[in-house]
């Protein structure tokens, strides 16, 4: 049923969608983490998205849906700042922020929020329509 491989491809890009989400919430919260316990700044997170298709002994069907399949660090140079102050300070006195850029993290939310939403709609009309055909089934 079309109905149900539907909402199968948007349920995948709603768990897809919200850990991006998580990810992005997670370099917010360390975008001031100047020492790690791996040592150095926090380094930005970014999910690897990778589309999935159903195979089939026929060969592959026309749905699918999105994964993510590892979550790297994004190997940006850390933000330098002159903090001669700081504990974390280098010789030279400046201190290495994480590579985390906040317009950047908000804009990328934005996205995976709306996008999250529109799977979100997809598999609330999938489920209209199919109580709609059980009505018609009943009636």
């Amino acid at each position: 049923m079309r109905i149900f491989e539907s909402m199968e491809v948007a349920g995948s890009s709603l768990t897809a969608h919200r850990l991006w989400m998580d990810t992005i919430s997670s370099n917010l919260a360390n975008i001031n983490t100047t020492r790690t316990l791996d040592g150095g700044p926090y380094k930005r997170r970014v999910p690897v998205f990778a589309e999935m298709l159903d195979k089939t002994l026929g060969g592959y069907r026309d749905i699918g849906g999105v994964r993510v399949t590892a979550i790297a660090e994004d190997q940006t140079a850390p933000r330098m700042t002159y903090q001669p102050d700081h504990p974390d300070a280098n010789e030279e006195g400046y201190v290495a922020y994480p590579n985390v850029n906040l317009v950047r993290e908000m804009t990328d939310m934005l996205v995976a929020s709306r996008a999250y939403e529109a799977n979100l709609s997809v598999v609330t009309t999938g489920r209209d329509m199919w109580n709609g055909a059980l009505d018609v089934m009943k009636g």
